[in-house]
């Protein structure tokens, strides 16, 4: 009896043996699935970073083509389009100031009293195109002794002064007359420059125009106008 006891027991733990062989292999069978699924989990991670990188180039790609689009001549020819037309509206939209060359000029008495003297000066275009004379004329008188006085400007608003060929413009001198025979001013010539311009024309003062009451400086310019 003892003897089958041993065998038994004997078989008993062959058994357990066995069976315990067995559990340390399905273990070893998991602990491998595992390694397994964590390397391809690595893999497609690799993959997606390497889809990443990728894109990460073709933007790339695409900021150097932005860059260069930017520095290309289709925005330097926008900029350029845009002075262009600037450009345009201002030559364009602007008469150009009438010459002096240009200019048939002459003075003459238009006194309305014996009280007011008004001298007109009057100035044809005698050139090809449309020009304008907006604005003050410069004057200066020149006296006998030599001397020139500038001419002080009215207190007017100019007025838009388009000359076209053979059109007149007109502005005045205008100041108080001296009928005591006492007028300290002996002018001889009037200095005019146009408005807009740097040449002048030397004119006589005209003949029979009252004297002057006062000084050079109480006569007063005013702005051109159109004689329509």
């Amino acid at each position: 009896m003892k003897y089958t006891r041993s065998t038994a027991l004997a078989a008993i733990c062959v058994a357990a043996t066995l069976s315990l062989t067995a559990c340390g292999g399905d273990g070893g069978g998991k602990d491998s699935s595992s390694k397994g699924s964590s390397s391809k989990g690595s893999s497609s991670s690799s993959s997606a970073g390497g889809g990443s990188k990728e894109e990460g180039g073709s933007g790339s790609d695409g900021s150097e083509a932005g860059n260069a689009k930017s520095a290309s001549g289709e925005d330097t020819e926008a900029g350029a389009g845009a002075d262009a037309v600037n450009g345009a509206t201002k030559t364009g939209g602007k008469v150009a100031s009438c010459k002096t060359e240009d200019l048939a000029i002459d003075a003459r008495d238009a006194a309305p009293d014996e009280a007011s003297g008004v001298i007109d000066i009057t100035m044809i275009n005698r050139g090809s195109a449309t020009c304008s004379a907006t604005g003050f004329a410069g004057v200066d008188i020149k006296d006998a002794d030599n001397t020139s006085s500038p001419i002080e400007r009215a207190q007017a608003q100019p007025r838009i002064t388009t000359l076209k060929p053979g059109d007149a413009a007109v502005f005045n001198l205008a100041y108080d007359i001296d009928n005591t025979g006492g007028s300290l001013a002996s002018p001889t010539n009037i200095q005019v420059t146009p408005p807009n311009e740097t040449h002048s024309v030397s004119l006589e003062w005209p003949a029979g125009a009252g004297d002057i009451k006062g000084a050079y400086t109480d006569v007063e310019v005013y702005p051109t106008h159109t004689t329509k």
